[in-house]
């Protein structure tokens, strides 16, 4: 078995998956370039299936046989994506259902401002923010819930009950960034849980009414999806493997919003 750690901007991509339509994806470019230096078809398991636009900074992803060249494989991908490691991995190992846990941020630039090199990378949000209220609503998140609310209906999901392990914003600057980890997400559940936040950070619904939606609420209830382009697969954890800080994205300063 060989693990594979892979970066990338989702941005070109119509998603992690392979498409049936011939549309560019991430698993198809790595598919296709593992065939070459291979000598053979690779079918690769995926710890976290991200939707159109979504990047990684951790994806994991999981094949049977040996690794390939590090170098060769890098050589025959699009700039877009770069493998950080390609490893032996445990006989069976599997990237998908061996995950302990997920962890995404969310960015969000919080000024008056856009930003010129962040148009892709980041939600920019001029508007009020009440980073207490956002802090409130994330240490709500922590523990069991339902999140039914949080998916788009007929998502095809059967049971919409997630552990989120941790939740909390933090401030880099004029950055906003929200952490989360979990054992699993729904389809895009990360992107409700913003667009609904945001409309508590601006005053147009209360935290109470945020925390309700977390006891199966239906979607209609809940905020609208943020933009994809903003959401980072950040790591993936495993049994042999501790939780990993916060602060890919490269900031130098980072304060925890408090907790009213």
């Amino acid at each position: 078995m060989t693990r594979l750690t892979v970066e990338y901007d989702g941005t070109p991509f119509a998603g992690w998956a392979r498409q049936p339509s011939g549309e560019p994806s991430v698993q198809g470019e790595l598919e296709r370039a593992l065939a070459t230096l291979l000598r053979r078809e690779v079918q690769l398991t995926v710890a976290g299936r991200t939707d159109r636009g979504v990047h990684a900074w951790g994806q994991i992803a999981s094949y049977p046989g040996e690794p390939a060249r590090l170098q060769g494989l890098n050589a025959l991908l699009p700039p877009e994506i770069a493998v950080l490691a390609c490893d032996p991995a445990p006989d069976g190992f599997d990237a998908r259902h061996d995950a302990v846990s997920r962890t995404y941020c969310y960015r969000i630039l919080a000024r008056r401002t856009p930003g010129a090199f962040e148009q892709r990378r980041a939600l920019w949000w001029p508007r009020r923010v009440d980073t207490a209220a956002l802090q409130a609503c994330a240490a709500a998140l922590r523990g069991r819930h339902d999140f039914t609310a949080f998916t788009p209906s007929g998502s095809g999901h059967r049971h919409f009950g997630r552990t989120v392990v941790d939740a909390r914003w933090e401030a880099h600057g004029d950055e906003l960034q929200f952490w989360i980890e979990a054992d699993s997400f729904l389809r895009h559940m990360n992107r409700v849980l913003i667009g609904t936040m945001l409309e508590v950070a601006g005053g147009r619904r209360p935290v109470q009414g945020f925390t309700a939606l977390l006891d199966g609420r239906p979607r209609s209830q809940a905020g609208v999806t943020a933009p994809a382009h903003a959401l980072y697969l950040a790591s993936v954890r495993y049994p042999d493997t501790a939780p990993s800080p916060s602060g890919s994205a490269g900031a130098t300063t980072t304060t925890i919003l408090p907790i009213p």
